[in-house]
């Protein structure tokens, strides 16, 4: 026998109270885009990826025109360990060869791309799912990377295969699906002027179709809070300027480097802003949407 859990009329005051705060917020971003990188931990717990895909429909009922972008590094790698491909990283990318990126866009257009359309689908959305080939959203080329030897201080070029970065972005059929029920769900993989295929880092894409649409806001979840100070403590609000004398003095390092990078590249092409967030949170799209004290780090022009 199944029983119902009896709630006090302070619990129903509580949702009337954060529906009506909500209310200007969805009045300001109707008919604005948001392009959400999608990634992390919170793409492998089936809790938090129910939650996430709830989420983006209710930013698409409410008038709001979401674009999830995902990554999926994790599932590459196991898929590789288990077909016993060898595979390596230089400076965190994987070197990506002719049988490597076989799988990866196996995984990233197949499996992962198709997993999160269906919880979209299943939370009550319309999702289609892309890759940065279908309609040449995403043309691209070969990434080029420096490195210098520490011996000889002679810096030497770096194969990386088939990494690629984003030289075009058509996002024609992303403006159609804006007009339309339809939530696109994008896998980072690009197309190259002969037709191969390239594998892009998840957050460089979601920059470059921030950029390319003019979105309202970018949203990069991560597996961190934000972007923090020397002390380890949350920055709330932080502007380009800032962000490059925390990058000089190594406050920002390692990974969080490309994702602070990628928002600025969104922000110089009239995005309005970016958003670094912990995808761990419950909820945390809607909380940084439509609450006013938001969540982890946002990110704006210099003042």
């Amino acid at each position: 026998m199944k029983t119902k859990e009896l709630k006090t009329p302070e619990s129903w005051l509580r949702t009337a109270k954060t529906v009506s705060e909500a209310l200007p917020y969805m009045r300001r971003f109707a008919g604005e885009t948001f392009v959400i990188k999608y990634g992390g931990h919170a793409m492998g717990d089936a809790e938090l990826a129910e939650q996430f895909a709830r989420d983006v429909v209710l930013l698409k009922h409410v008038g709001i025109n979401p674009i999830v972008v995902h990554g999926g590094g994790p599932q590459i790698g196991k898929m590789l360990e288990r077909l016993k491909i060898q595979s390596e990283f230089i400076d965190g990318l994987r070197v990506t060869d002719a049988a490597t990126v076989e799988i990866v866009e196996m995984v990233l257009s197949g499996t992962i791309n198709k997993q999160i359309v269906s919880w979209i689908n299943a939370a009550g959305g319309v999702a289609v799912g892309l890759s940065g080939k279908d309609g040449k959203l995403i043309e691209a080329r070969k990434l080029q990377r420096t490195k210098k030897d520490p011996d000889s201080n002679i810096e030497k070029v770096l194969d990386l295969g088939f990494v690629g970065e984003p030289t075009m972005i058509h996002p024609d059929i992303l403006y159609e699906f804006a007009e339309s029920d339809i939530i696109p769900v994008i896998a980072p993989i690009g197309i190259g002027k002969d037709g191969e295929t390239y594998n892009i880092n998840a957050d460089t894409v979601a920059g470059a179709i921030a950029g390319a649409m003019s979105a309202c806001k970018l949203i990069v979840l991560t597996d961190v809070p934000g972007i923090l100070n020397k002390d380890k403590e949350l920055i709330s609000q932080i502007n380009s300027a800032e962000i490059r004398e925390l990058i000089a003095d190594g406050t920002i390092s390692g990974g969080m480097i490309p994702k602070v990078e990628t928002c600025m590249y969104a922000l110089e092409r009239d995005t309005e802003a970016a958003h670094i967030l912990d995808g761990r949170i419950p909820h945390v799209l809607l909380i940084e949407t439509f609450t006013e004290h938001g969540a982890g780090t946002m990110l704006s022009k210099d003042s």
